[in-house]
């Protein structure tokens, strides 16, 4: 069945939706598509007409149909939000890959209109067939926009309402619980017309229908009830925060109020991961860095060219394993002389622009099975002209040992002042510890370190190069146009798939098995915090001005006027000025009366009115 330019699908009269043509094949239509929107055209539903707002009006305040609860503050950042009409226009790279569906109709992610509305589960399936979208780094999606279309479904939960529960988990969990019940009792339909739910539903129904040989798959998003499922990377207990490629209620950057201005901006996103991603986005920003690595592998296996890891790395089993991270992110405050903050007039917050994500493409990981060496044998390798990738056994020596300045936190976490800690660390570690104290390091020769075992691996390169070059790419993009949702959100898919390696939960299929890095990750972690000292180590040289706090990869700093602490390039890893707030009297003086470093953060959470500090 292939369109003729003008006609519009009609999802009643299908009758050989196995043959049908492909959605991306569909020509636009004479009437205006959902892009074309202004405050005159309208489309006509089955109960009347719905009004089309004006294109000004595209993006609405943050969408706070089904999120009504408190969420995460938002950081302050070099990129501002924009008026919605400097950005660019979606494109149709997620054509054929992803539909939308709103109680008006249904719609490319360009624009284009397929078909009517679809009120019944077996007209969903119909639109399915008929589509035919082939997957892209991620199954095909359909994506149910409006709570309207999820009624014509019989898609509806009533979980209560918040003021009624004293912990908005009970609220999640109940709706969640509901939700899931409701799509069993509803989806029987396409469970006879032979699709295979693959998991329980929710927010994501996974579908998977084989043909033959031919096993097609499908996730079904359902956008209203994407607040029931909870992640970290979607938020914290009562807090909700990024929900994926949807964006944030709390930053401004969720879908607008109304449907189809809401489906446009969706269909702009969705285009938007498909051109600069070379993927769909998964249902978490943790999943959607995933696909990319997956994509690259993939490309790899073909070609023949580049670092193809196709196992896991899980944690060897240590004698004497460190409780928590392997390599935790450094988080330290100290209380200020009265002489540092004589002078100052303002409190100045750096941080390393995208640490982790420009640790991760310049670092090299290792994979393959690791060997474990004792004594002597640990310590030739540590010896080797480039250490290998692995875990040492050394002894941190005490930090009142050594000429540390006592303005910086220890050179690494596990480090104690007034004795010796035998501990594990990753060979970014063993290597910053043999740096100079003016470099962030102590100094150390290798027998100071008492090496007396390792876990080294067979195998190392940049095996995240590739894909950290597509993420850094895409945000450059995302900055260079004012694209604050997408900035964002690339910003979850490396921060959440980096956070997620250490979690084998996360990748328990067979095939995602090989993201489980947790070594990775604690490399990546102390690169930036080694980094992060490194520049405060210089800033105190050119300025002779010490940092107050440090959390993960971020520093305050009382200042003077005209003192600029911040680097002057745009690269990855660079420190940008975060936010600075002015050295008030009230903050002075519970700074100069803070009798703990517990009262100096509650200072410091004052002056700037937001405890999160770090862009990682």
């Amino acid at each position: 069945m292939a369109l003729k330019k003008g006609e519009q699908f009609t999802l009643f009269e299908l009758e050989t939706p196995e043959s049908a043509t492909r959605s991306d094949e569909v020509p636009e239509p004479d009437q205006p598509s959902l892009f074309d929107v202004d405050d005159t055209v309208c489309l006509e539903t089955d109960s009347g007409v719905a009004e089309h707002p004006r294109t000004d009006d595209i993006i609405a305040p943050p969408d706070e149909r089904s999120n009504e609860v408190e969420t995460e503050p938002t950081q302050a950042s070099e990129l501002d939000a924009t008026e919605p009409a400097a950005l660019p226009p979606a494109g149709e790279a997620a054509d054929g890959h992803a539909v939308i569906v709103t109680a008006a109709g249904t719609y490319t992610p360009s624009g284009h209109t397929l078909t009517g509305p679809v009120n019944s589960i077996e007209k969903l399936d119909k639109l399915i067939r008929w589509a035919t979208l082939t997957p892209l780094g991620a199954p095909a999606q359909i994506w149910i926009v409006g709570i309207e279309a999820c009624e014509m479904l019989g898609w509806i939960i009533d979980p209560g309402s918040e003021d009624d529960v004293d912990d908005m988990e009970i609220l999640r969990t109940r709706a969640a619980e509901e939700l899931t019940a409701i799509l069993h009792a509803t989806l029987t339909p396409m469970l006879t017309a032979g699709w295979e739910l693959r998991g329980e539903p929710g927010h994501v129904v996974h579908l998977s229908r084989t043909t033959g040989n031919f096993t097609s798959m499908v996730d079904i998003f359902i956008e209203p009830y994407v607040w029931t499922y909870w992640n970290k990377d979607f938020g914290w207990g009562n807090r909700v925060g990024d929900m994926g490629i949807l964006g944030s209620p709390t930053a401004g950057t969720y879908l607008p109020d109304d449907d189809l201005p809401a489906a446009q901006e969706l269909g702009r996103r969705l285009a938007w991961c498909a051109q600069h991603l070379g993927v769909l986005p998964g249902p978490t920003p943790a999943r959607t860095g995933a696909a990319i690595v997956d994509k690259i592998k993939r490309d790899r296996t073909r070609s023949g060219k580049g670092i193809v890891v196709t196992a896991g790395g899980p944690v060897p089993p240590l004698d004497g394993e460190p409780r928590g991270d392997l390599e935790p992110a450094v988080g330290w405050t100290r209380i200020p002389d009265l002489e540092e903050l004589s002078d100052a007039t303002q409190l100045v917050s750096i941080d390393q622009r995208a640490a982790y994500l420009a640790s991760a493409g310049m670092l090299e990981f290792g994979y393959g099975k690791p060997r474990h060496l004792r004594g002597e044998n640990a310590l030739d390798a540590a010896r080797q002209l480039k250490t290998p990738f692995g875990l040492w056994r050394v002894t941190l020596p005490p930090g009142d040992m050594l000429a540390l300045p006592p303005a910086l936190p220890l050179p690494h976490p596990h480090m104690l002042a007034d004795q010796p800690v035998q501990t594990w660390i990753t060979t970014v570690s063993l290597d910053a510890l043999q740096t100079s104290i003016a470099d962030g390091g102590i100094g150390a020769e290798l027998d100071d370190l008492d090496i007396a075992e390792a876990w080294v691996y067979p195998e190392q390169g940049r095996a995240l190069d590739k894909w950290a070059k597509i993420l850094r790419e895409a945000r450059k993009v995302a900055v260079d146009t004012g694209d604050t949702a997408m900035k964002r959100f690339i910003g979850a898919c490396y921060k959440g798939y980096i956070g997620r390696m250490v979690n084998p939960d996360m990748w328990t299929a067979k095939q995602m098995q090989h993201h489980h890095q947790p070594l990775w990750r604690a490399a990546i972690i102390a690169h930036c915090r080694w980094r992060g000292r490194r520049v405060a180590m210089r800033i105190a040289r050119e300025t002779g001005r010490w940092p107050l706090r440090t959390v993960t990869d971020s520093w305050v700093y009382p200042l003077p006027l005209g003192v600029d602490i911040a680097d002057e390039s745009d690269a990855l890893g660079k420190m940008t000025l975060e936010k600075h707030a002015p050295l008030t009297e009230n903050i002075t003086v519970m700074l100069t009366d803070a009798r703990d470093t517990h009262e100096i953060n509650l200072a410091l959470k004052a002056a700037f009115t937001d405890e999160d500090e770090g862009n990682i």
